[in-house]
């Protein structure tokens, strides 16, 4: 009873074929920390053979493994149980869940990295277009950690497809000796927008103005004709 509802207070979602990584992550921390870990993928994933030697060990073993199945069972969406219902033991459903996995990952990490290729600042804010860049690469690192992105990649990876407009102003901050991180690259490239739209605004209202002028103009040469 104890054990179900530590499993049930991790505040994680159900494993489901989205959240591999993060479940896989979390879900090994936890194991470790009621140590189950050597069960499920460590060094104790096989029972002791069946001797007479050996029964208290054996016993003891069906016991630590029951609880980490357990574990495992009640942490994935029901629609995976087919996948795992004739598993013998917590370490073949970890390895079970690894492999159907994992090449779900690779499938996605595919469609992310295209999508990030692709990705274009077109009619994004700055700040739109900040978010999409760091969620894309946020989970591509996620899934690939060995190839993780680093901040200096997503800023080069940014400024490549900014709008054009831009350019000049990011060749400038380029120059200088501290470069900012990129939370503060974003703050600067979003008061550059803002003052953009300052700087329209202005000329828009000025060229009302003028056609007012204009306008007026006509009509007293219409009258004094």
């Amino acid at each position: 009873m104890d054990v179900c509802g530590r499993a049930n207070g991790l505040g994680m979602e159900l494993l489901n074929r989205y959240n591999y990584k993060v479940w896989k992550t979390c879900l090994e921390s936890y194991l470790v920390g009621e140590d189950l870990w050597e069960v499920v993928n460590g060094s104790n994933t096989n029972p002791p053979a069946d001797a007479l030697e050996n029964n208290d060990a054996r016993k003891k073993w069906k016991q630590i493994n029951a609880k980490a199945e357990f574990i495992l069972k009640r942490s994935i969406s029901p629609s995976l149980f087919d996948h795992i219902i004739r598993c013998k033991s917590a370490h073949e459903i970890w390895r079970t869940l690894d492999r159907l996995f994992n090449k779900k990952d690779e499938a996605r990490l595919q469609i992310l990295e295209n999508e990030l290729g692709n990705t274009i600042q077109d009619n994004l804010s700055i700040a739109e277009y900040f978010l999409k860049i760091k969620n894309l690469c946020s989970e591509i690192s996620l899934l690939n950690p060995d190839k993780a992105i680093s901040e200096a990649r997503m800023r080069r990876i940014i400024i490549r497809d900014l709008k054009s407009k831009y350019i000049p102003f990011v060749t400038s901050i380029q120059g200088w000796a501290q470069q900012p991180s990129l939370e503060e690259f974003e703050n600067l490239l979003s008061s550059q927008e803002l003052l953009a739209k300052q700087l329209a605004g202005v000329s828009v209202k000025e060229g009302e103005g003028n056609a007012s002028l204009l306008d007026m103009t006509k009509g007293k040469r219409a009258g004094s004709a």
